[in-house]
């Protein structure tokens, strides 16, 4: 299956709390679209692996994802090194988006900032023609994505482009409250994390409208760029 966009994330999770909204807009307007996370996130405070893997495919059915895959990386002890790059991109030779989206280039949680600079490493390194990688035993051509963007998280970083979200902002957060393992419950009993005060969902919904605001829009998710985007028309620009 060819995907028009794949997202990337350390941890189950990031792709919701960062850009589900981008996702499910363009999956409205036709697109298809996957995640691929790296890891179960089994170092996280709170939750098991199984149950995160659980959350994942309920807020997968909520985006209507057309994929998504884990590929099982140890959580905070992944590299960016090359086994960890083939690995990617076996998968990104086998979706060939032509957009990838990943973490933040620097970010609170050290994952987020590698896995950033993993999966643009990845996506140079699929589209070389003398690296050879199979897939279910067959041999795959390169790949290389046009475009990557990396989403906002948890620090604030200037973004280079915004994307309006505003009509998928209720979808945005069911996609998020699917992960109940890990934000706040008042029935949980457990311990308490960064994510599971009720304010970090505050926070959430204050950023996306922060950066709404910078396009004159009610919700907003930001992006940084490799290299300058460039348009044919300025017409093109809201």
């Amino acid at each position: 299956m060819k995907l028009d966009i794949l997202a990337i994330a350390a941890h189950p999770d990031d792709i919701e709390l960062a850009c589900s909204g981008t996702l499910a807009s363009h999956r409205d307007k036709g697109y298809s679209v996957g995640i691929l996370d790296l890891t179960q996130g089994e170092m996280g405070t709170r939750g098991t692996p199984e149950l995160r893997m659980q959350e994942s495919e309920a807020s997968a059915k909520i985006l209507r994802l057309n994929a998504r895959e884990n590929l099982g990386f140890k959580d905070i002890y992944f590299k960016d090194d090359l086994d960890h790059q083939v690995a990617i991109a076996r998968l990104i030779r086998k979706y060939q988006p032509e957009i990838v989206l990943a973490n933040a280039v620097e970010d609170r949680h050290p994952d987020h900032g590698k896995g950033g600079s993993l999966a643009s490493h990845a996506c140079f390194i699929s589209g070389l023609r003398k690296l050879e990688t199979e897939f279910d035993g067959v041999a795959q051509d390169p790949w290389r994505p046009k475009f990557i963007y990396h989403y906002i998280q948890n620090q604030y970083l200037e973004p280079d482009l915004v994307v309006d979200v505003s009509d998928y902002w209720e979808v945005k957060k069911e996609s998020i409250l699917a992960f109940k393992s890990q934000f706040h419950d008042p029935n949980s009993n457990e311990p308490e994390s960064f994510i599971s005060s009720p304010e970090f969902l505050d926070f959430i919904e204050a950023r996306s409208r922060e950066l709404g605001h910078k396009i004159n829009v009610k919700f907003g998710e930001g992006f940084t760029v490799e290299r300058v985007a460039g348009v044919k028309d300025l017409f093109d620009l809201i």
